[in-house]
């Protein structure tokens, strides 16, 4: 009997591919730059049992088609977003994904771009790499102070909002959150968090950090409106995802300095980033590295692994997202 064949569309974890190679016989993309389109991920669909992918991988219905014999998608998300899970569900194909394991990696991504856009510390080393030393006091790379601000964390009801909210503490900020469903008192006395509504949040706050899922009701949650209720100096955060944010008003705000600046982890059409954001001196530009940490990610494939191995057993996979194909 022929082994399984597994393909992954990008490289992972050296532990997680050794693992899948003691059962099945394994392909992936080696390039970590390269993002398959949809022609390649047709291809790599043919040739596979099940399908190993990556956040960035759109797997549409065509992929799936793609494939009569296709098994599993496997995914490396927390939410298979990008996944047709419908057309997955109508083939019994079981589409898994892993548990919320990223709180505290993206929460230091969610600082990391707090502090290169407030205290312009990306300027400051092309500068540095220019041979350019403006002097210790020069006021050429003033920037803003975030001791003591305010932080406003728009969904930061969540996981990764309230593990924000904790670093926050260490620089004597006053933390304001607004979600749709408010916390225990208890829970926001913890936390360090004050409740406000989403329009005072955006008027008091320094700093609008976004940690919101993308659904149909948060789609362009932050636009032209929540720019105008902003403070000019203020700047915004998103480590969310981009869809939450309607880039074109947020191009103008920054362009008519409605706002001083942005750091931003997520794009609204990942893997593109306009031109000019690119071009502005006050975003700073991460591409989607929020759980980018070696044990955070070998951790991850591996539970994909898991995943996999259990489906090869015939096991029903403990984290898959349609559960329903099971039923019948």
């Amino acid at each position: 009997m022929s082994r399984p064949r597994v393909y992954i569309t990008q490289p992972i974890a050296n532990s997680a591919i050794e693992r899948l190679q003691s059962v099945a016989d394994v392909e992936w993309n080696k390039d970590p730059k390269h993002i398959l389109d949809k022609t390649a991920l047709c291809e790599a669909a043919r040739k596979c049992d099940i399908l190993f992918c990556l956040l960035h991988d759109r797997v549409e219905a065509d992929v799936i088609a793609a494939n009569p014999n296709l098994r599993a998608i496997a995914s490396m998300k927390i939410t298979p977003s990008d996944i047709d899970v419908a057309t997955a569900t109508l083939r019994k194909i079981p589409v898994t994904v892993i548990p919320p394991i990223v709180t505290e990696a993206t929460a230091d991504v969610c600082w990391a771009l707090l502090l290169a856009v407030s205290r312009r510390l990306v300027e400051g080393d092309k500068l540095v790499r220019k041979g350019i030393f403006p002097g210790a006091q020069s006021s050429y790379l003033e920037g803003a102070m975030v001791f003591g601000k305010t932080l406003g964390l728009i969904g930061g009801g969540g996981q990764i909002g309230r593990a924000v909210a904790r670093r926050a503490s260490g620089f004597g900020m006053k933390v304001l959150y607004w979600a749709p469903r408010r916390l225990s008192e208890i829970a926001e006395r913890a936390a360090y968090l004050t409740y406000v509504s989403f329009d005072e949040l955006l008027k008091d706050s320094d700093f609008v950090s976004l940690h919101t899922p993308l659904k149909e009701d948060t789609h362009h949650q932050i636009g032209a409106e929540q720019f105008r209720l902003m403070k000019p100096t203020a700047f915004l955060i998103n480590t969310a995802r981009g869809g939450l944010v309607d880039e074109n008003a947020l191009t103008l705000a920054l362009t008519n300095k409605e706002i001083a600046g942005a750091g931003l982890d997520v794009f609204e059409d990942e893997p593109n980033v306009t031109e000019t954001l690119r071009s502005m001196d006050n975003v700073v530009l991460t591409p989607h590295i929020g759980s980018a940490v070696r044990e955070l990610r070998e951790s991850m494939a591996n539970i994909v692994v898991d995943n996999i191995l259990e489906i090869l057993s015939n096991k029903p996979a403990s984290n898959c997202w349609n559960k329903e194909i099971y039923l019948n």
